[in-house]
């Protein structure tokens, strides 16, 4: 074999080289950030499973002050049912509309000044409050992660790559839920 071809055999193994490790890079990249938003979603369901635990208190409390507020309760026990299962995606609707739900629960115990002096009230509500900035840390983490991920998998070259994995959904709230609960009266 002359020069030229072991020239041109060399160069062809290097450039091999050169797209198998970008190839294991950016499938390693692509594998990190999958894990990293599986992880996310994981500490945003461990808060979602606290406050799921929380709400039952909060609820007996107020029952025993404003028996007559059934509607309110029923939509709780609704929203709180809809956490325990299904995909990521129907878990945030729920834990949304648990949200909106607590909103009223806390509109209700406005009405009664010896439920908002209440320790064991109070108590519950510093939880929650703690629970929602947890909450809301975690949803924040969620979207960075899955930014990351999206960016990854569709620029180039991370879109050669992909695999045929598409875009995760980010955590949104509905445009009427935007702030927290108020759980400070």
């Amino acid at each position: 074999m002359d020069m030229l071809t072991l020239s041109l055999i060399g160069a062809v193994v290097v450039i091999a080289l050169i797209l198998v490790g970008l190839y294991f890079s950016y499938y390693n990249k692509i594998r990190q950030y999958e894990n990293q938003i599986d992880e996310a979603w994981s500490q945003i369901d461990v808060q979602l499973k606290k406050r799921y635990d929380l709400i039952p208190n909060l609820v007996e409390t107020v029952k025993g002050y404003a028996k007559h507020e059934r509607e309110i309760f029923e939509k709780v026990a609704m929203a709180r049912a809809g956490m325990i299962s299904g995909t990521p995606q129907e878990r945030m609707e729920a834990s949304n509309m648990l949200t909106s739900t607590l909103r009223q629960l806390f509109a209700v115990a406005e009405a009664y000044p010896q439920l908002k002096a209440n320790e064991n009230f109070k108590l519950l509500q510093e939880q929650l409050q703690g629970i929602e900035d947890k909450i809301a840390y975690a949803r924040q983490f969620y979207n960075t992660s899955v930014l990351n991920f999206n960016n990854l998998i569709t620029t180039i070259p991370g879109i050669w790559f992909a695999g045929g994995r598409s875009k995760r959904e980010f955590f949104n709230i509905p445009e009427g839920e935007r702030q927290a609960p108020k759980v400070q009266f």
